[in-house]
């Protein structure tokens, strides 16, 4: 019974933490964004799944075939959800994958076709003859590399800039130069492992394609950062609800650089906006574009 009582304390304690915004459901440290009433997006696992339900007719019930048309009737209700979803979900701060569909044909027909291809993860045969499917597809992979804009290209090795070699003369005149004279060693740059961004409060939105900008309009991070290999692999970025969580994903590995979003902008709120300082320690290093380039980036939300 103490054990019952604690975990009862342990769930309550937890809502608390994490209050669920509206469209979205707390599910710990992941962000799950309810679509309808009968699908999902998790931003955090990149998957996208949808519920269908099925029942027989009438005149079928109590016989062997009513099973079998409880569930083809719930597949196809779960296709039907699940292409649904998959219209509404935000590629940037302005367009969503229904916008790709109407725009090209090519794209709308592959859309439907790996909704498709959706794998069950789950059935669910009830007393009542009802049957319940569940279909999810992925973010990532074949979806991604067909809705992520075309702007964002290969991006090759990112190597760290070194000083020029000095000339001879200017070796000769460095080392007649007096010691007190020597100019004093700059403090190197700090070479992080990804980026966090703090984004609670922001009343922001996660989407396939976030930018980052300063405070001056220019891109922080974006297409013109990211190799698509990665895009297309784990997605832009990674969500989360939890900060301590995003900080120790390891997406950004062990030396991330956190950061307080200051707000949002675009119509659907998926662009981010950082101090102008932030920006350039950023900026400070040409090794910390090596982790812009393999998209290891965490948003964090409410």
């Amino acid at each position: 019974m103490k054990t019952k009582t604690l975990v009862v304390v342990v769930a309550v304690a937890l809502m608390l933490a994490f209050p669920a915004t509206e469209g979205f459901v707390a599910e710990w440290h992941e962000l799950v964004e309810t679509v309808g009433s009968h699908g999902s997006i998790n931003w955090s696992d990149g998957i996208i799944t949808a519920i269908g339900i099925g029942t027989p007719p009438e005149k079928y019930y109590g016989k062997p075939q009513a099973r079998a048309m409880a569930l083809r009737a719930a597949q196809l209700d779960a296709y039907r959800n699940l292409l649904e979803v998959t219209r509404g979900v935000r590629v940037d701060s302005t367009t969503m994958v229904r916008d790709s569909m109407v725009e090209s044909d090519v794209i709308r027909s592959q859309v439907e076709g790996m909704v498709k291809g959706a794998q069950i993860v789950k059935k669910e045969y009830l007393s009542d003859g009802t049957v319940e499917v569940t279909l999810a597809i992925s973010l990532n992979g074949g979806f991604a590399q067909l809705i992520l804009p075309k702007d964002i290209k290969q991006v090759p090795d990112i190597k760290a800039i070194s000083p020029a070699p000095l000339t001879p003369l200017e070796e000769r005149k460095v080392g007649e130069a007096s010691l007190p004279l020597l100019p004093e060693p700059a403090t190197p740059p700090t070479i992080y492992t990804g980026l966090v961004v703090d984004a609670r409060g922001l009343n922001g939105r996660p989407s396939m394609s976030p930018k980052i900008f300063d405070e001056n309009g220019l891109e922080v991070y974006g297409s013109a950062y990211v190799s698509r290999e990665f895009a297309v692999q784990q997605g832009m970025a990674g969500y989360a609800r939890n900060l301590t969580a995003a900080q120790a994903n390891p997406r950004v590995t062990n030396e991330p650089f956190t950061l307080k979003g200051l707000r949002t902008e675009g119509p659907g709120r998926c662009s981010f906006v950082i101090s102008n300082a932030d920006a350039a320690e950023i900026r400070s290093a040409s090794e910390n574009l090596s982790f812009l380039k393999k998209c290891r980036v965490m948003i964090v939300f409410d």
